[in-house]
């Protein structure tokens, strides 16, 4: 059955409001943890901080979907073509980390224990799978892929929250200093399927079905 215009309109707020809080504490975190990843040396905190501001793009690409009104077949090719940018950032960012990584265990580099990044990474579990599910729950309701498929990218952000926290943690605990390269060579994967959906339409492409 389906849902009318005035409850679809609902449902479309509140997952632009979760768009929108996603882009702000995302912006935030983004900020901070690339500055306590250039203050400790850490290539697995700045990682995740520019995984912060690929989110951003992911999230303003939602409120731009459904901000439009008119032909879906133009909004999907629009979409289409800004997913195929993020993707490719996905692979910038999949190389950098494996770069900047390799030299790290190359060189035995060890960073200074950052309680700051401990404190983000931490942060970040608690509000991103929350987060997640809520946008989850309302693409069933829109019956949309695009918000589906994004719902799922911030699931991964807890992932990669859980992987930093453990990486950091080692290294302030144990003095680990292979722990956080090791940490940010994890991510790569996940960035790289990112990447890979996005660019096939596998992601966030599929249109949406009223």
């Amino acid at each position: 059955m389906e849902k009318s215009d005035s409850t679809r309109q609902s449902l479309i707020k509140k997952a632009v409001i979760a768009e929108w809080f996603l882009i702000s504490y995302n912006i935030l975190e983004g900020v901070a943890s690339i500055a306590a990843g250039i203050f400790a040396g850490s290539i697995a905190l700045v990682g995740f901080g520019l995984d912060s501001f690929i989110e951003v793009s992911s999230a303003a690409i939602l409120i731009w979907r459904f901000a439009q009104h008119g032909d879906l077949e133009e909004e999907d090719r629009r979409e289409k073509k800004a997913l195929i940018f993020v993707g490719y950032s996905f692979f910038a960012l999949a190389a950098y980390v494996l770069y900047e990584s390799s030299r790290k265990l190359i060189l035995h580099e060890m960073p200074d224990a950052s309680i700051f990044g401990l404190v983000i990474a931490t942060l970040s579990i608690l509000v991103m799978p929350p987060l997640g599910l809520l946008k989850k729950n309302l693409a069933k309701q829109l019956k949309s892929k695009a918000l589906e498929a994004d719902a799922m990218e911030t699931m991964i952000c807890s992932y990669l929250s859980f992987t930093l926290l453990l990486g950091l943690g080692l290294n302030a605990l144990f003095g680990w200093w292979w722990a956080d390269p090791v940490a940010g060579l994890i991510m790569i994967y996940f960035l790289i399927k990112e990447g890979r959906e996005a660019i096939s339409g596998d992601s966030c492409c599929g249109k949406e079905q009223h």
